[in-house]
């Protein structure tokens, strides 16, 4: 049977729920096609994460 993929960021505690997945769409500089960049923040720096 596969592990889930939220299982592995919770380590038998809750710590799982404090991050978010974020996902921006940026302009790449060198074809000027969109690309989607994802990451895996805490909750109190999403707002940061989209500012940037």
């Amino acid at each position: 049977m596969a592990k889930k993929t939220v299982a592995s960021l919770q380590d038998g505690t809750r710590e799982g729920r404090s991050y978010t997945k974020v996902i921006k769409m940026v302009k790449s500089p060198k074809t000027g096609a969109y690309i989607f960049d994802e990451q895996m923040v805490p909750n109190d720096k999403v707002q940061d994460f989209f500012k940037k």
